[in-house]
């Protein structure tokens, strides 16, 4: 009603600035909010446009029409032709193509400098500016995000692609293309495209254009009236598309047509044949009056800025015979001309139009204006030049790997999920073979496979020798990687390939999952996926996805993405499957759980800082939150003469870690089965002990080291000569009957030895003091687990954690299973065993028990070390399975002499109570963790979800170096990771 009533109103009424009050008025009800250059300050703005306007001369308003290309990695030559387009013919606009961020930024500040109006700088950056510079970011490219199903990640893409390109200097970004790609051979569009359903591809766009303009850079829906369904690149001839106007309305033109009504900048016209909008068989589109001004404007109603797609493009330069192609694109209805084929000529041709009243004052006008307004609203009224110092940085920021990663998590899509093989559950009846199809990079993707299971990679020659090496794995990982350079790059299948991936799909001895990371329309290379279990799509072949691929197929998290086109008769478009998640550590970066980086960096330099004071030779450190690893590095050398440096895949002798890491999961299992009982005595585990002092010290108490155990006893001693040496009476330089414990080097113990070390055990006397460290009470445990269960400890642990966590580097014994050079040293031994300790047990009791002692003789990595820590942090739950009942690690996880002064828990060490202890004191009572004496630690916090991992050999080459101990490095170092916690997110 008020808007009929300002109708009549302005029809009774004359005078010009009673039409600019009412106006205003409409523009205050709303009433020019279809206008997407509009700004929320409209009346600052239209006195800038008008001022601007009238200032100008009919050849400023005539340059203000072109936008001529620009590179950045061409020589001066370059920068003094477009000074001169600048000076002579007063261009509008500038679209940046190849270069670098700096060079681009320089040479954006010259050129503006040189413009009495400020450039209207624009760009392709259709997946971020890496698509055109590089030391830029690139995001996934659109039929990747075209999986995506989630609005907010999809706009958090959007708005970061938009603040880099406005620190850049960029105002205009040429996205997001709109095409429908309903065309596999399109050789142009491709990857490009959000996909081949025409709503989700306008919601996708709608998204990212949303995200765009949030940054204040506007947007250009790109390439109408839609360039999907084409088998010809327009750069070199120009293609057709004759569908009938409704198959065009319904497919082709409703993402412009949604995008339309929801605030979209620009649109750019492409050079297509499209006679049932153009009413012409020849004519290209972005030459038609009738496309521009009748269906874009008047039909779908578009308000915003209209730009030619590049006119020195074949598709239209051969088009319009005798007539400037520049000119008659602009008397079409085009507002902004980009890349003109030859500004020296085309730029006298428009004035003399202008003259001859072939361009119309009126017309040049609302060109113009529009270019002006849409300045002002990418806020050149203001213009500041770009900013260069801190510009890589602000254009390479740690939220953007995390964006992209988050990316690829959601778009990753299963497509066949047969025997519920994925997320891949019970790795303890797993053995698995990963084989590398195609030609691109593929370590990212295998070395992460590698820290969730023993994944082995098998290749051969030809297919009998691959098959037959495949038959002793029980799944085949397959993964396809094809090049991520650009997504114009053709994917395929090689024959030799297809018949490969038949021949092992036929394997009945194995499950088979095929991971592809390439375009989906790959798929079409093969006839039939009926004998892959598991097929997985994951679109690019970046390390990120590669990585995240890898976490998808362990169920690091649920695949939730779905096909945004149709790949295959057998996965049609929308074609996803959703998995489960298993809750199985993952890898990312600080930020995505609260920590600060450059704060987590102090970690860096309390490490160097212990290798620089000689504190230990090397050391591994894991930092894990919320499930995610955020920080796992390797620092040193494996010894100090040591020529290489540590691997994280190194293993460390973890010393009592084995207490809580093999003995105590073991218990509380055994106590769930009603085993064992904490108020049990060990005169009721051991009748060895049912006479001794020791046979009514319970169980929890024993494992709270409040039974007043003696800390240790040094059994070896008992076993050396006069000199010193090992005695020829307990020991063998071979093995041979009855001296078959080898506890080093050529260095066998007499088996009889067993025997002596309960003896021993239970000729002790209880001591004064009620809280005493103990590993005594771990020998009778051992022995208590092995005889309950019939099997030694070193089985038992594995079969009951190691192979259903994954922990595929966690041995006692290692040399059994890991390479010797993989294995860290832990001490020159010049008092027992009188040689370099690498791949045996340090502690010399656990030696003597054939390596494998209840206390000691663990050796493992901190991704492996992590893994069981996080299966505590949740409550026994990990991988899928449940290894202890979450009331069980609560009952373990408690301190029950605290009124006692005693702070430990049942079996875990726990902060301390005053002030020294184990702890940083910065963690929460609920925390728990432990210590070893070479060098190692780990702690688990429930309330911060914090897992930490320390290991070292600060044993090496003397166990007497205490240098570590003294210095409360490793708890330090703790310290140091809670005061990099974001202020917000700590608990």
């Amino acid at each position: 009603m008020l808007r009929k009533l300002l109708s009549i109103f302005i029809l009774k009424r004359s005078g010009k600035a009673l039409v600019l009050f009412l106006a205003t008025c409409s523009v205050f009800y709303g009433y020019a909010q279809a206008d997407p250059l509009q700004t929320a300050d409209s009346l600052q703005q239209a006195g800038w446009v008008n001022q601007r306007y009238a200032a100008m001369s009919p050849e400023q308003r005539i340059g203000q029409l072109f936008m001529v290309m620009a590179t950045s990695d061409k020589p001066e030559a370059e920068m003094q032709k477009i000074s001169r387009w600048i000076r002579d013919y007063h261009i509008g606009g500038l679209i940046f193509s190849t270069g670098g961020p700096v060079r681009q930024a320089r040479m954006t500040n010259r050129l503006q400098q040189l413009s009495s109006t400020p450039l209207l700088i624009g760009m392709d950056a259709e997946w971020g500016l890496a698509m055109r510079l590089d030391s830029t970011f690139a995001y996934p490219w659109n039929t990747t995000l075209g999986a995506i199903q989630d609005s907010t990640l999809l706009e958090q893409i959007g708005y970061r692609i938009g603040e880099q390109a406005k620190r850049l200097g960029v105002h205009i970004n040429f996205a997001p293309v709109v095409d429908i790609n309903t065309n596999p051979d399109n050789p142009i569009i491709g990857n490009r495209s959000f996909g081949e359903d025409p709503e989700k591809v306008s919601w996708h766009a709608r998204l990212m254009m949303k995200g765009m303009q949030r940054a204040g850079v506007l947007s250009c829906a790109k390439h109408f009236p839609g360039h999907g369904d084409t088998a010809v690149d327009s750069h070199k001839a120009l293609p057709q598309i004759l569908f009938e106007r409704q198959r065009l309305d319904s497919v082709e033109l409703l993402p412009f047509k949604r995008l339309s009504k929801q605030g979209l900048s620009s649109v750019m016209i492409a050079h297509l044949n499209v006679p049932a909008l153009t009413g012409s068989e020849t004519e290209p589109t972005s030459l038609s009056a009738r496309l521009i001004e009748t269906v874009l404007k008047e039909q779908l109603g578009f308000k915003g800025l209209i730009l030619t797609d590049a006119l020195n493009m074949k598709g239209v330069t051969g088009y319009t015979g005798e007539k400037n192609t520049s000119l008659t694109a602009f008397l079409a209805g085009n507002d902004m001309l980009l890349m003109p084929p030859d500004l020296d000529r085309d730029f006298p041709v428009f004035l003399e139009a202008y003259k001859s009243g072939t361009i119309s004052e009126a017309r040049l006008e609302r060109s113009v204006k529009k270019i002006l307004k849409a300045k002002y609203k990418a806020g050149l009224h203001q213009f500041k030049p770009v900013i260069i110092p801190g510009l890589f940085a602000n254009l390479n920021q740690p939220a953007d790997s995390l964006l992209y990663e988050k990316a690829m998590e959601g778009a990753i899509t299963v497509l066949q999920n047969k025997v519920d093989i994925l997320g891949i559950k019970r790795l303890e009846n797993k053995k698995i073979a990963y084989v590398k199809f195609g030609d691109a990079p593929h370590l990212p993707f295998l070395e992460r496979l590698q820290q969730y299971a023993d994944v082995t990679a098998v290749s051969a020659n030809d297919i009998a020798s691959l098959t037959r090496k495949l038959e002793e794995f029980n799944l085949v990982i397959i993964g396809m990687h094809q090049s991520n350079e650009s997504p114009w790059k053709k994917h395929a299948f090689t024959e030799k390939e297809r018949f490969w991936l038949e021949e092992i799909s036929r394997m009945r001895s194995s499950n088979v999952i095929l991971t592809v990371f390439a375009r989906p329309y790959i798929l079409r290379d093969i006839l039939s996926y009926d004998n892959i279990d598991g097929l997985v799509m994951a679109y690019q072949n970046s390390k990120i996805a590669q990585q995240t691929a890898a976490e998808m197929l362990f169920g690091v998290f649920a695949a939730r993405g779905k096909l945004p086109v149709s790949a295959h008769s057998a996965f049609p478009e929308g074609s996803g499957l959703q998995t489960a998640g298993l809750r199985r550590l993952g890898y990312s970066i600080p930020e995505r759980v609260g920590f600060d980086r450059y704060k987590l960096a102090r970690v860096d330099s309390l490490v160097r800082d212990g290798l620089d004071s000689l504190m230990f030779p090397g050391a591994q450190v894991l930092i894990s939150r919320k499930g995610q690893v955020v920080y796992h590095k390797a620092f040193g050398k494996p010894a100090y003469d040591a020529e290489g440096g540590v691997k994280l895949t190194d293993v460390y002798d973890l010393a009592s870690l084995t207490k809580i890491l093999a003995t105590l999961p073991l218990l509380m299992q055994m106590e769930e089965r009603g085993q064992i009982r904490l108020n049990a005595t060990f005169g009721d585990l051991s009748p060895e002990l049912a006479e001794s002092e020791l046979k009514n010290v319970t169980v929890l108490k024993a494992l709270s080291h409040y039974g007043r155990l003696p800390s240790w006893i040094a059994f070896y001693l008992d076993t050396l000569g006069k000199n010193r040496q090992p005695s020829s009476e307990f020991y063998r330089n071979k093995s041979e009957t009855g001296y078959s414990i080898k506890v080093a080097e050529r260095l066998y113990l007499t088996d009889a030895y067993k025997d002596s070390i309960y003896d021993r055990i239970a000729r002790q006397s209880l001591k004064s003091n009620r809280y005493r460290y103990s590993d005594v009470a771990y020998y009778v445990f051992k022995k208590y687990i092995e005889e309950t269960l019939q099997k030694p400890l070193n089985l038992l642990a594995d079969e009951a954690l190691y192979k259903p966590l994954g922990a595929s580097r966690t041995h006692f014994n290692p040399l059994k299973t890991i390479p010797k050079e993989e294995i860290i040293p832990t001490e020159l031994d010049n008092y027992y065993r009188y040689q370099k300790i690498q791949g045996y047990v340090h502690d010399m009791g656990a030696a003597m028990q054939g390596g494998v002692g209840g206390h000691a003789g663990l050796f493992s990595n901190a991704n492996d070390v992590a893994k069981i820590m996080q299966m505590y942090l949740q409550g026994g739950y990990y991988g899928g399975s449940r290894l202890i009942e979450s009331r069980t690690v609560e009952k373990f996880n408690k301190c029950y002499f605290c009124d006692k002064n005693v702070r430990r828990g049942v079996g875990f060490d726990k902060p301390q109570l005053e002030d020294p202890g184990p702890t940083c004191g910065c963690v929460s009572r609920k925390s728990f963790g432990h210590s070893g004496f070479t060098g190692t630690y780990t702690w688990a916090d429930p309330e911060t979800e914090i897992v930490y991992v320390f290991l070292s050999n600060r044993t090496y080459p003397s166990s007497t170096n205490t240098l570590l101990i003294r210095s409360g490095l490793r708890t330090r170092i703790q310290q140091a990771i809670y005061d990099s916690l974001i202020s917000s997110e700590q608990n």
